[in-house]
């Protein structure tokens, strides 16, 4: 009897050890195939895991909201540079707060360049909401937040573009 007892309490507890929705899952999902893209310069993936509605986010490095923007294969690739560098996903983490709405965050690490031809250690927080739009789960925002490096991102002059 104990021995069922046991088994019946360790299945109950393997059964709901991952309490995530299927939209969180999606979304943590979604999170790390967009870095990978960003990574390998994948335009078609960044633009598809966007809003098609446009996006609002915010940097890093100080500089005011960006207006609400949808970018598109073409803006990727003009304006990230040769060598980007290599950003990759830590301590990711989704919450599901309606239907169509998904909270998620992270911490973002890697090296980004530096304009001299050098890079530099990149570190930042980042909080962002995924909608359902159609069937897809994709980012409606993105908020930066620099951590423990200080000035993580180097302004560029695409950043205060309208």
């Amino acid at each position: 009897m104990r021995y069922v007892i046991l088994c019946m309490a360790l299945f109950t507890s393997l059964s709901f050890a991952d309490s995530h929705t299927s939209a969180e899952q999606t979304v943590l999902a979604n999170i790390d195939a967009y870095w990978v893209a960003r990574n390998t310069k994948d335009w078609e993936t960044v633009v598809a895991l966007s809003s098609a509605e446009g996006m609002y986010n915010t940097n890093s490095d100080g500089s005011f909201h960006k207006p609400v923007g949808t970018a598109t294969v073409e803006d990727w690739a003009r304006t990230t540079p040769g060598d980007a560098g290599t950003v990759v996903v830590h301590f990711s983490e989704a919450h599901q707060l309606n239907d169509s709405t998904v909270f998620a965050r992270y911490y973002a690490e890697g090296v980004t360049p530096d304009g001299n031809g050098n890079f530099k250690p990149y570190r930042t927080r980042v909080t962002s909401v995924w909608v359902l739009e159609g069937d897809d789960w994709v980012a409606k925002t993105m908020h930066f937040s620099s951590a423990s490096y200080g000035g993580v991102h180097q302004t560029q002059a695409t950043d205060f573009e309208d």
